[in-house]
């Protein structure tokens, strides 16, 4: 058994590693992928209001999971700031426009509706869900991890998942026209 171990231990070691690593992308990539339809939800908006997801059916979403506590997120608000500064289409009614809708993961509804003054997060849908990633449209869309984006086309059919700002921009210039 020793030189067993000895002869294939090193092997042993690194398959046992590489599963363990392939089991955590699985664990956490996204639930839905390019092409399935988005699932409606309804929720709660910051200012109290009622929302459903559906509401903004024949626009361009982009449905984005954070967090006020989780430094990756934070770091990329400025870029959807500028995503949403450059192509916020709610003073209009030409279709399709696009929205952004952020589902907050959070414990400290405070330092949420703080991180959203601070980061300059103007666009008016944002959600809060207080069971961390167990809650009711974390667990519908499967997120395991933050930060996790949809962008959404007009259909209701996912387009991208976990897009970058030069993808997401490229996206919704061709979509909506130049900016």
């Amino acid at each position: 058994m020793v030189s067993f171990l000895k002869k294939y231990g090193f092997w042993i070691l690194a398959g046992g590693l590489l599963l363990g690593l392939f089991g955590k992308y699985l664990y956490l990539k996204p639930r839905f992928v390019q092409g399935e339809v988005a699932p409606n939800f309804t929720a709660v908006l910051h200012d109290g209001t009622s929302f459903s997801l559906s509401d903004l059916k024949g626009d361009y979403i982009l449905l984005d999971f954070w967090g006020s506590w989780c430094g990756p997120c934070r770091q990329a608000n400025p870029g959807l700031v500028r995503i949403y500064n450059d192509f916020d289409t709610s003073s209009r009614t030409k279709k399709p426009g696009f929205h952004l809708v952020s589902v907050g993961i959070e414990t400290n509804p405070q330092r949420w509706a703080a991180a959203i003054a601070q980061d300059g997060l103007a666009w008016p849908y944002h959600l809060m869900e207080t069971d961390m990633l167990k809650g009711e449209i974390a667990k519908l869309y499967g997120v395991r991890e933050i930060p996790t984006s949809y962008l959404i086309n007009p259909d209701g059919m996912i387009i991208g998942v976990n897009p970058d700002e030069d993808d997401l921009r490229k996206t919704l210039q061709k979509a909506l026209g130049a900016n």
